[in-house]
């Protein structure tokens, strides 16, 4: 009975219960095996409906997996045998994992999360990361981490006790699986057609990969039910039977015929075979061993193709090589045995879609299955390099390889088993050589037209994009595994391949200057250069270093070394090398050159070989020093501006070759191998090399002129110092010739850290040392350097840490670390520090740094030069280094130079001299034993008539006196004018006498002398003394010998050079004529601090230490007075170029003078004028308060400066910054700190929040009561209220309008939008958007209402009652049409636009005069209380208003009081009679429809006292002023008493009742203290804020007090105590009371009006009772301790509104919602989530955490800014975007700065740097 495929899901579970009885042996089974295998071809035969069809089949799957059982059963089933050891979770790309250094074995080792956070890892040096390519987790994987690390759940080795699998639970399943993953095969065999033309078919492909989604979730979920589950699909995925009998298409079913065919089309189009057809074509190569690559034949047989137009490479043309030497079978072959293998294939071919990897991934917990997949994932690598060059999202699919790879090869055991089974080695270096082969180029090096050598040209994508790191990654991954490398090294063939790959970077992206014009596109391929060379060499080099390390290692070091010799030699016979470079090239990349340096150190360090044995011959040693040297002196160009038509890439590639991350691997083997050759060769011919390539060599004359034919004069003097600077680093460096490791850590270390303070994170990204080179895997470029302990210990001993520091405002500083003092005493390198210098200027840094401290420590007062280090003793091997400073070359040059500087020739500089100097000192540190003093003086003369120095030894030379040298010079020169020397004539001086010298003839004659050692005819051939030079005959003017006269020594020299630098005659005093002693114990300081002439006395001591005979001669010298040094004769014309330079220095100086001066005066300016920061600060600039002799106040304009009152024609306003503000409203009225909910219990809610009650009460008002009563008894603006601030300068309007259209017009992008009104005042750039009119106000009257008058109380009511009534009629001057009420009213506008609409519109009806009525007093409101909480919530601290000429609260009110002063109050209506009079009750009368007035004791007291302020006609007098308040007081105490009443509980009340009278109250004897204290706490907010009013209105101080004794302070202040009251001991609140009418019939009238309303609503009439107002201030919610708290909580949480994870997460520090930042899921009326907040929690301004980025971004209005992290790492630092992953704690400064900015207002003035937003946050 065959159930069609649509059975329903009743009808499936019993066939497949049925049958699955019938298969366990219930008898018929053969018949109930072919029933299900119709059942499953038909159920699974790929259908073309896609969805419907699949979903079925799956269907069926299920059922017949679990036998009929209900799905999730059977999952729990399958479940409990699982005997999970390892995590091995999957994740994608972006996922959070850790990496633990402390618990990994394996650089590359990972976890999840939850892993890490079961596992015990604190106090550990792991970091947080955010996966680039996806991974999956190690936990459990001995072979990749330790045990220790392993989390709870993965510990256990449980597979002792999880019982076996029983049989039927899992045998459908094997019968089952074979048929499903041959169809899911199917699919992906009918879905691929071979794009036509290489057009990709993508849309095909993701239309398969749609549909087959649901298959590849399944097998997801199979193998998620753990090991038994996973060995079964393992079973069937590697079994070669079931793959024979399902795929070959042998059976008569068509379809699987038609699919083996696409098959077979599929494996052709990919250039692969299968392996029968090779053989018809008899090409079986695979006898002839596997993989010997004939090298020779490789490079030779080029064969030439025109590359094809579509290349976009321009005119280079690409080199294909012949590939008939290689091994064809690894790139061409692919045989597939089992479905494993074909299902790899297509994922490869489908460009590794993201399901399939993780389902390949998921099964690697299966022992059995990940060797299979590796060998699988090998055998298939050619292919994969293929399909990865052809792809067009290389980058994607890149992310993908490495997901897989690095799973299988970081694990030490399979890489080995791959190794030795699979060659994974061999396929590895032929796959990377095949890849680099497609983009090879003719090299242009040395000779253009016949070079064989060829390149990878850096221009094609290949290497632009960076597509061959994932091939180049793994390589290093599997080079990380000891036993690995040792294969690797051992197989000479596989050697010879890797060398030959090296040597295709050998010398690419060569530059060739440009003389003539700038070049017009400046190539940017350098990059790709610098990163091919580090990644695809350097970074193996390292790789394989670190195996070679110790002496059993040896055999490896010789193999490489042989073969890089070998290659080096190739490379030179193929660019037709002799011996000199070509003029005007540079490449930077010589891998060769650095493998081969590299190894050979370490054959010296770490495995004590002979160096001799593996050095080449001289010729070799020749040719290897040009090419780095010939970098170095380009670097001088470079430097020099020689290059600068090249454009600034060539710069870049300069900064680049010593750069941290590239130096260990560039410039660094480079100096050492130039210290190689040096100490081999000949240290004549080396020191002239150098000079001729530095291009100096013409200047290197004791004539004052000279002919240079390579080089400008302008460029000599600094190829000059480069030169000298390149010797003395190449003699003083000595990185690879002796230093411990620890010792190179110290000295890079000291030397970043004397440039500049750095950062800890800084630090460990400078400092890249060989033993940090493990790339990091996931990927190479993150650049994580494991930090390790000698780093550490390293940091504490030569650094200090400088814990950050806050000032409010300030930049955010981080933590720094800063070199001790003893540092800089005794460590301090200047070689080093130029050696490691990007940018030129970290030199000087470093030497203003090193003069400070000297200048501090009070060791040396002047400019000091850079110290001399004694340096580190060297490595035996290299001794032969210095020679050089032994070589009469040297001395010579040394001699040269000294005789130039005294006699002041052009272009030499101090810097020359210095060097001088140092190569001196270091060769008198290191001379030969001591020579004989003993010798005939007499005897030495005879002997040296034909060379300038006797020996080679330094010390004896320096004595030795030149007295004639001949010269070459242009006979416009001042020497060939002069007569010879008297003397000459008698001594009849034959020429042999006067020194020659050609430092470039010297350099030849040696080379041939090297070259054919026993040659005697060379020396002839060689002989000419001029220069041989490129320069065309002719060209330059005629060159004649002139002979001067010099007779000095380098000692007297030296002796003059001190007299020269001092400034004084004589001024060298040979120290020993006091004291011997110094002789006989020199206590010559290893490093010694000072200038020139110190540096000059220390050499003349070293000098005459060394030898007796100096000693003598320096004695000599100083008895002879010395004559003046020979003045020059100036030229008029160079007399003229020194006043100049004089003048121009004067000029500076003076320049320099004044700038100083003008810096103290703005520093000074800015002390007094921008105390922004600091709201409390207090100056006494005020505008306009009590300066009573003038008449009126005058304001300065910023814009004109000119002074003047403001008048009614033209005002003057003050510069203001409106903003909305609802940092009221977030007052709480809790002393417990609201926390950020780090867990779901933790939920915020705004109900206890300032602003919540407000909107609670007035909206209950507005229920029960008229509605324009009800718009009066209370204030708004908790939320949106405005908020005015100033920055205390004033301007003219119509200045300010100019202004503004200037700015206007001004397209400069400005942080601010000229359209909305903002600008920055012109004074002190402080950010505002409006101007406030100064009312024409003039002080006199002021002091005047000031007076105390003796009016009684009753006759001031009736005064403020009858000025109240005036309310139409205003003083002339505003009612007509002024400038002045023109821009009041504008402002009144800006101040109403501030804020959004649904902020000032409360009323029942919109648009009501009401809504403008309430929102004006509030204004007033809002400023005075937020100056209160700005004062820390009390008035204790007194004093004048915040910094008073900031406050603009006086001219505010005047703006406020002219446009309330337009609305009148009904008479009838008017508050003012129901608190001073006792009238009828009016609502008995009242129509009962009609809503009832708000009661008198339900109105807020601070909001009647601003109307009644506000509506009187202004200036008001101080006495009408304090009428208002007392009258006021009497009400807000009888609201008090009421709150206390209704406090009260039962009993209470009786027993007061019976106590006496109610009158009595008011003064009761019997009232307890905390009755008392509680009815001060509640009257104080409206004494403070009526104080505050006072204050601003009348001037005057505030009174300071302490806590407790605010209430009587401040009532007196107010006046409201009277005269008569003095001892404070019995004082009770309730005698400030001052009744107008009695007090129990006022309040009774009060009572009644609730009684009234109780009538009808009972129940509201104690709700609406003014409480008991306790705010607290307000302030941001508390963080936790701990950044990963936030961290762990909110990346994985989802959104409230559109429910899915965001990708940036943001949360509000305000009020703690959680908001999807740029989401546009969230995006509502084009405002994003962000930004909506921000409007709807601040109006306008929102704090928001990024929990991605761990940084706070502020949005304040239309514009945004970062402002900084307030979490911090261990060393003080941020780490934006978690790039480091280090754990991050509160830094409490920075929340309680970012606070203080919040609370008062101050973001847009400190934080500098805002952009717009356009809504899209």
């Amino acid at each position: 009975i065959m159930a069609g495929a649509g059975a329903s899901g009743r009808e499936k579970r019993a066939m497949a219960a049925r049958l699955k009885a019938a298969l366990s042996g219930g008898g018929g089974e053969s018949g109930a095996a072919a029933e299900l295998q119709a059942l499953l071809e038909r159920a699974l035969a790929p259908a073309p409906g896609g969805g419907e069809a699949a979903a079925e089949a799956l269907e069926w799957c299920r059922c017949l997996l679990s036998g009929g059982e209900p799905w999730e059963g059977f999952v729990q089933a399958v479940r409990a045998y699982d005997p999970a050891t390892l995590c091995g979770l999957v994740w994608t790309a972006n996922f959070v994992a850790y990496r633990c250094r402390t618990c990994g074995i394996s650089p590359c080792m990972s976890l999840c999360a939850e892993c890490f956070h079961q596992g015990e890892h604190a106090g550990h040096d792991y970091n947080m990361f955010r996966s680039q390519a996806g991974g999956a987790c190690d936990c459990g994987d001995g072979n990749v981490m330790r045990e220790a690390g392993f989390c709870k759940r993965h510990r256990m080795k449980s597979s002792s006790n999880v019982p076996c699998v029983p049989k039927d639970l899992l045998m459908m399943s094997e019968l089952v699986l074979p048929q499903f993953i041959f169809s899911l095969i199917q699919y992906l065999r009918e879905g691929y057609n071979e794009p036509a033309l290489d057009l990709p078919s993508e849309k095909d492909l993701h239309r398969i990969l749609q549909m087959l989604e649901p298959h590849v979730s399944f097998l997801e979920d199979l193998t998620k039910m753990g090991g038994a589950m996973r060995s079964v699909l393992t079973q069937v995925l590697t079994n070669q039977q079931f793959y024979k009998d399902l795929s070959s298409g042998v059976g008569e079913n068509a379809c699987a015929k038609k699919s083996h065919e696409k098959y077979l089309i599929a494996l052709k189009g990919s250039g692969l075979a299968f392996p029968e057809d090779k053989l018809a074509c008899g090409m079986q190569e695979q006898a002839s061993g596997t993989s010997t690559l004939a090298i020779q034949g490789l490079c030779r047989k080029t064969s030439w193709e025109d590359q094809d137009g579509s290349q976009g490479v321009g005119k280079r043309k690409r080199v294909k090589l012949s590939s008939s030497t290689k091994d064809q079978s690894i790139m061409d072959v692919l045989k597939h045995k089992c479905f494993l293998e074909e299902l790899l294939f297509w994922t490869i071919k489908y460009e590794f879609p993201q399901k399939m990897v993780t389902f390949l991934l998921n099964m690697l917990p299966d022992q059995d299955y990940k060797i299979a997949f590796t060998k699988t994932f090998v055998q298939h690598y050619a292919f994969i390099m293929k399909t990865l060059k052809k792809s067009h999202e290389s980058d994607t699919m890149s992310n993908r390889i490495v997901h897989i790879s690095v799973q299988l090869f970081s694990n030490e055991e399979l890489a080995r088993q791959v190794t030795e089974e699979c060659q994974l080695l061999d396929i590895m270096v032929t796959v990377l050589l095949y890849m680099m082969e497609s983009c090879l180029i003719k090299s242009e090096l040395q000779d253009e037209e016949n070079s064989l050598h060829v390149v990878v040209n850096c221009g094609e994508a290949l290497l632009k994009n960076n597509t061959y790191w994932p091939l180049v990654s793994d390589f290093i991954n599997i080079l990380s595994h000891q036993s690995v490398a040792k294969k690797f090294l051992e197989d000479h063939s596989l050697l010879v391949t890797w060398m030959n790959f090296v040597s295709f970077f050998q010398g690419m992206n060569l530059n060739k200057r440009e003389l003539n014009e700038h070049v017009e596109f400046e190539s940017q391929t350098y990059y790709a250069a610098f990163a091919a060379e580090l990644e695809a060499c350097a970074q193996p080099m390292w790789g394989l270093l670190s195996h070679c390390k110790v002496r059993e290692t040896q055999e490896y070091t010789r193999n490489v070394v042989r073969y890089c010799l070998e290659a080096l030699q190739d490379w030179f016979d193929a660019i037709n090398f002799v011996d000199e470079p070509a003029p005007n090239q540079v490449t930077f990349h010589l891998p060769l050159h650095r493998y081969y340096a590299m190894f050979l150190s370490k054959a010296v360090k770490c495995q004590e070989l002979d160096m001799d044995s593996i050095l080449p011959d001289q010729e070799m040693l020749m040719k290897l020093m040009i090419h780095p040297l010939q970098i170095q002196a380009s670097l001088s160009e470079i430097h020099s501006n020689m290059w600068v038509r090249n454009g600034l890439q060539i710069k870049g590639q300069a900064m680049t070759y010593v750069q941290s991350h590239f130096c260990n691997s560039m410039i660094d083997p480079d100096i050492y191998l130039l210290q190689v050759c040096a100490s081999r060769l000949d240290p004549d011919y080396f020191i002239s090399s150098v000079f001729e390539r530095f291009k100096v060599v013409d200047l290197l004359t004791m004539a004052s002129q000279h002919q240079n034919t390579v080089l400008d004069s302008e460029h000599e003097r600094s190829m000059l110092e480069g030169a000298l600077t390149f010797l003395v680093i190449l003699l003083s460096l000595r990185l690879h010739l002796g230093m411990t490791d620890d010792e190179i850590l110290r000295a890079e270390m000291v030397a970043q850290l004397c440039m500049n303070d750095r950062t800890h994170s800084s630090l460990l990204d400078l400092i890249s040392l060989e033993s940090y080179h493990i790339p990091e895997n996931p990927n190479p470029k993150s650049g994580i350097v494991p930090g390790s302990l000698s780093f550490e210990s390293m940091l504490s001993a030569v650094a200090d840490f400088k814990a950050p520091v806050f000032e409010p405002g300030g930049s955010m500083q981080q933590g720094m670390y800063t070199p001790k003092a003893d540092i800089w005493d005794k460590e301090f390198d200047p070689v080093m520090v130029i050696l490691r210098t990007v940018y030129r200027r970290d030199v000087q840094s470093a030497m203003d740094r090193y003069t400070a401290f000297l200048k501090q420590s009070g060791k040396f007062p002047g400019n000091p030069w850079p110290p001399y280090k004694k340096r580190t003793p060297l490595h035996p091997s290299y001794k032969g280094l210095m020679k050089l400073l032994h070589c009469k070359t040297l001395h010579i040059v040394l001699f040269t130079l000294l005789y130039k500087i005294l006699m002041d020739h052009q272009n030499l500089s101090e810097h020359v001299l210095c060097m001088v100097l140092y190569l001196i000192e270091l060769g008198l540190e290191d001379s030969p034993e001591q020579e004989s003093d003993e010798e005939d003086s007499v005897g030495e003369h005879e002997r040296c008539h034909d060379s300038w120095f006797p020996d080679n030894n330094l010390v004896s030379n320096m004595r030795h006196f030149i007295n004639y040298v001949r010269v070459r010079v242009p006979e416009t020169a001042p020497e060939v004018k002069r007569e010879p020397p008297a003397s000459t004539s008698s001594d009849g001086l034959n020429s042999g006498t006067a020194q020659v010298f050609s430092l470039v003839a010297e350099r030849r004659k040696k080379f041939q002398e090297i070259i054919n050692r026993n040659s005697s005819e060379a020396s002839q051939v060689v002989r000419p003394k001029t220069s041989m030079k490129w320069s065309a005959p002719g060209a330059t003017p005629q060159l004649t010998t002139a002979i001067l006269e010099i007779k000095e020594s380098i000692l007297s020299l030296l002796i003059k050079l001190h007299h020269k630098l001092s400034g004084k005659q004589n001024s060298y005093y040979p120290p020993w004529f006091d004291d011997m002693e110094v002789l006989i114990q020199p206590e010559i300081p290893k490093y010694s601090h000072g200038d020139g002439m110190t540096a000059v006395e220390r050499i003349l001591l070293k000098a005459a230490v060394q030898s007796r005979l100096n000693k003598r001669i320096i004695e000599e010298i100083c008895r002879k007075v010395t004559p003046p040094v020979p003045p020059k004769k100036i030229s008029p014309a160079e007399k003229k170029t020194l006043d100049k330079e004089e003048r121009r220095q004067k000029a500076r100086e003076r320049q320099q003078k004044l700038l100083a001066e003008f810096a103290s005066r703005q520093k000074s300016f800015m002390e007094t004028a921008m105390d922004v920061e600091s709201p409390d600060a207090d100056t006494a600039m005020e505008i306009a308060t009590s300066e009573q002799h003038v008449s009126e106040a005058v304001y300065d304009c910023v814009i004109c400066g000119q002074s003047g009152p403001s008048t009614e024609d033209r005002p003057t306003g003050l510069v203001v910054l409106l903003q909305a503000s609802s940092v009221l409203g977030q007052c709480r009225n809790s002393t417990e700190p609201k926390k950020l909910p780090t867990s779901e219990e933790e939920q915020i809610y705004p109900s206890d929040t300032c602003a919540a009650v407000h909107d609670v009460r007035l909206t209950t008002l507005q229920r029960y009561f008229k509605d324009s009563s009800c718009l009066q008894a209370v204030s708004i603006g908790w939320e949106g209220g405005v908020y005015v601030q100033t920055c205390g300068h004033t301007l003219h309007i119509d200045c300010h309008k100019s202004y503004m259209e200037s700015l206007r017009n001004d397209q400069v992008l400005q942080g601010f939008s000229v359209d909305k009104g903002e600008f920055t005042c012109p004074l002190c750039r402080q950010f505002a958007n409006s101007v406030l009119p100064c009312y024409p106000g003039n002080n006199v009257e002021r002091s005047l209402l000031q007076c105390h008058s003796n009016k009684s109380m009753q006759d001031l009511i009736k005064e403020v009652e009858e000025l109240q009534e005036q309310l139409g009629t205003f003083p002339v001057s505003i009612s007509s049409e002024t400038n002045l009420s023109k821009e009041m009213e504008s402002v009144m506008k800006d101040i109403k636009s501030t804020t959004q609409k649904k902020y000032t519109d409360y009323s029942k009806t919109p648009g009501s005069p009401d809504n403008d009525f309430l929102f004006m007093y509030s204004v007033a409101r809002t400023n005075l209380e937020l100056e209160l909480v700005h004062r820390g919530g009390n008035l204790c601290l007194g004093g004048a208003s915040t910094a008073g000429k900031r406050s603009c609260l006086n001219q505010l009110f005047h703006v406020l009081a002219m446009h309330m002063r337009l609305y009148s109050i009904d008479s009838a209506y008017n508050p003012w009679r129901k608190l001073t009079q006792l009238m009828q009750d009016r609502n008995s009368q009242m129509s009962s429809e009609e809503l009832p007035e708000v009661p008198v004791l339900y109105r807020d007291v601070s909001s009647l006292l601003l109307i009644q302020i506000l509506t009187m006609p202004q200036p008001l007098c101080k006495e009408h002023f304090t009428c208002i308040v007392k009258v006021l007081f009497t009400l807000l105490y009888t609201q008090a008493l009421a709150a206390f009443s209704v406090k009260c509980s039962a009993e209470d009340r009786v027993a007061w009742k019976n106590s006496g009278a109610l009158k009595k109250v008011s003064s009761s004897v019997w009232s307890p203290d905390s009755i008392e204290c509680y009815l001060q706490q509640f009257c104080l907010p409206f004494l403070r804020i009526t104080c505050l009013l006072q204050h601003h209105l009348f001037g005057g101080d505030l009174p300071s007090c302490q806590e407790d004794e605010e209430f009587t302070v401040l009532t007196n202040c107010l006046g409201l105590l009277p005269s008569s009251f003095q001892s404070p001991h019995q004082f009770t609140s309730a005698s400030c009371l001052d009744w107008p009418v009695p007090a129990f019939n006022m309040i009774s009238q009060w009572c009644l009006e609730l009684a009234s309303f109780a009538d009808r609503h009972a129940e509201q009439v104690k709700v609406l009772l003014i409480q008991e107002p306790k705010w607290d201030l307000p302030c941001l919610l508390q963080l936790p301790e701990n950044y990963n708290t936030i961290f762990q909580y909110y990346h994985r949480k989802t959104c409230t509104v559109c429910t899915k994870v965001p990708k940036d997460p943001a949360v509000c520090l305000v009020c703690g919602t959680f908001v999807c930042l740029k989401g546009l899921c969230c995006k509502q009326q084009s405002y994003c989530e962000c930004v909506l907040h921000s409007q709807n929690c601040g109006a306008g301004t929102g704090i928001f955490l990024l929990i991605n980025a761990s940084v706070i971004i502020i949005i304040r209005g239309h514009r945004f800014c970062l402002w900084g992290s307030v979490y911090l790492d261990a060393h003080g630092e941020e780490d934006r975007d978690l790039r480091r992953g280090k754990p991050l704690y509160i830094c409490k400064e920075r929340y309680k700065v970012l606070e203080q900015q919040w609370v008062s207002h101050t973001f847009d003035h400190i934080n500098k740097r805002w952009g717009p937003h356009y809504n899209g946050l």
